[in-house]
């Protein structure tokens, strides 16, 4: 899905607005957003849709970032060559998200909040005094609070992901399958079923539109589903 086309879901205007707030923030406040939650909640989409909505520097860290990998990465996304010492690269990073005034997302910052690496970001803060977005797992907020206790106490905004809704599962499947119509209490089986998470939705959505259109139905309910399968992530049985 392109960042024009995402769908504005819950998660996705829960960080949006939060990284509003801080970017307008007051200067004695602090400049940190931290989303977190569990995978499949659609974080990430809404990382993407705040970066071009706030022409915001976005990094998807990797677990095997090194710290002078970490801060390389942010270099090449901000298009600019790297000097040669980590210190050199953290004040050229630090610099440009200063003069910019451009926020910078760090996606799947779990990846390094257990490293030496985590330690920058406390740096680029304090260095740049700019809007850090944090966006994680479940855990980050406590390995915050162990780890990175300094820049733990310089979140302005924490943003809890939300278990997809059923507006947001009706919404997403009128966006993305305008050419049949599904049925709510399919819809809402299907989210029980996957206990709201938005990428399992997503490929329920898909198979529901696959089947529809393989039986040419212009509409699809639980009773025309039947007893066909839905998606939970599980490994089906074997058969015999």
């Amino acid at each position: 899905m392109s960042v024009n086309a995402i769908v504005p879901l819950t998660n996705v205007g829960l960080l949006a607005t939060a990284v509003e707030n801080v970017m307008n923030r007051p200067p004695e406040l602090p400049g940190v957003a931290v989303m977190y939650g569990f995978s499949g909640l659609g974080k990430s989409l809404s990382a993407a849709y705040t970066a071009n909505l706030h022409r915001a520097y976005y990094l998807q860290c990797r677990e095997s970032f090194t710290r002078k990998a970490f801060v390389q990465a942010m270099l090449r996304e901000m298009g600019i060559t790297p000097m040669k010492t980590l210190n050199e690269m953290i004040d050229q990073v630090a610099e440009q998200l200063s003069r910019s005034g451009r926020p910078l997302i760090i996606d799947d910052v779990q990846y390094v909040i257990e490293k030496s690496a985590a330690n920058i970001i406390t740096d680029l803060y304090e260095a740049s005094q700019g809007t850090l977005v944090l966006i994680g797992e479940e855990h980050v907020p406590t390995a915050m609070s162990k780890r990175l206790e300094r820049l733990h106490n310089r979140v302005l905004e924490w943003v809890p992901a939300q278990e997809a809704s059923l507006d947001d599962v009706q919404l997403l499947a009128e966006k993305s399958y305008p050419d049949i119509e599904i049925g709510a209490d399919l819809l809402e089986r299907v989210n029980t079923r996957v206990r709201g998470c938005l990428r399992r939705v997503a490929v329920n959505l898909y198979q529901i539109h696959s089947e529809a259109l393989a039986n040419g139905w212009a509409r699809v309910d639980l009773a025309t589903w039947g007893d066909r399968d839905i998606h939970t992530g599980q490994a089906p049985a074997r058969r015999g």
